[in-house]
């Protein structure tokens, strides 16, 4: 049975999603904002939104709005990579707690994304937000398989930016799933910076 135009029409609409992307401090002061774009684009994925900015410490902390379990989440993985490379986590950390741990890590990451520029996005696209995650790879680049974004310019563990007291120069952000996508557009853009218009992609018949 064929489904008709309107049925049609609102299963494409379906499967059409916004997402944030970011691309971080060091991947605008490494010069790979253009070929970071190029990887998303090539896809067929549309900005309808973008701007460089500085952010400050308040708006760092909207922007990662942390919750006791990914504290203890992050200080664990922490705790098991310090054990896996043969580091004092103590010695490193100050404490052997999770929950302290993550805490640390917050911190540097607030830290971090308020460093320098960021050129902030929202793409759209079918499936946009796992295709972007796709693209991006894995958040930890030791980790991330080659031809992503992360696979391909980085080779930095969590460990090995822990004992420089940051976070993980990781190139880019990518909304995690649809909720965390439509409260993370929120916050970096107003309805006026967002625009529609038509690519060839769009031409396509579904």
């Amino acid at each position: 049975m064929c489904l008709g135009l309107w049925s049609r029409g609102s299963l494409k609409g379906s499967m059409i999603e916004r997402t944030l992307v970011l691309v971080k401090p060091d991947g605008v002061k490494r010069g790979l904002v253009g070929e970071i774009i190029s990887r998303f684009e090539k896809v067929g994925l549309k900005i309808i939104g973008m701007k460089m900015v500085f952010v400050n410490k308040e708006f760092a902390l909207n922007h990662y709005p942390v919750t006791e379990q990914w504290y203890k989440k992050v200080g664990t993985n922490t705790l098991d990579d310090s054990k896996k490379y043969g580091v004092n986590v103590k010695e490193l950390m100050g404490t052997e707690d999770p929950l302290g741990i993550g805490k640390k890590v917050h911190s540097w990451n607030v830290d971090f994304l308020t460093s320098g520029p960021i050129v902030a996005m929202v793409l759209e696209g079918y499936h946009a937000i796992e295709v972007v995650r796709k693209i991006a790879g894995t958040t930890l680049p030791n980790l991330a398989m080659p031809g992503t974004i992360r696979g391909d310019f980085s080779s930095r563990s969590a460990l090995s930016a822990n004992v420089k007291n940051s976070a993980i120069p990781n190139l880019v952000h990518a909304s995690g799933e649809k909720e965390e996508a439509k409260r993370e557009i929120g916050l970096w853009f107003s309805e006026k910076e967002l625009h529609s218009y038509k690519t060839v992609h769009d031409a396509e018949i579904f």
